[in-house]
């Protein structure tokens, strides 16, 4: 979990670097962290002037966070996750999503839902 949370902080760094293209004279107009107590329990936020805002808070179970930025096309990017037992699953309005089933695909599955017999 701690090697996942300081890729997650490397990742949103270089996201800064990047964005710091945009912005050169951004800054940091607020930071805040927390570092690992004995329990593991750790959190962290920043925000910059160029409207970066990061934040995350975690433990040996898993992690909460979020990041949100302005793109270079203008788009607010917002990204929310958990890593936990289950994985990472990241959730945001940018991220790539599952095309539809095909109509055909639906009606196949349908057909074998209700002829299969175990034998």
């Amino acid at each position: 979990m701690f090697k996942l949370s300081l890729c997650l902080l490397a990742a949103l760094m270089l996201a800064n670097v990047y964005a710091d293209n945009i912005n050169k004279d951004a800054v940091i107009t607020r930071e805040e962290a927390s570092p690992a107590d004995a329990e593991g329990n750790y959190q962290y936020a920043f925000e910059t002037s160029n409207g970066i805002q990061a934040q995350e808070a975690g433990n040996v179970n898993g992690i909460r966070g979020s990041s949100s930025y302005i793109s270079p096309e203008g788009i607010p990017i917002s990204l929310t996750y958990v890593a936990d037992e289950n994985g990472f699953q990241p959730q945001g309005d940018h991220l790539p999503t599952a095309p539809p089933i095909p109509e055909a695909i639906l009606r196949a599955l349908e057909y074998i839902s209700t002829h299969y017999r175990p034998q």
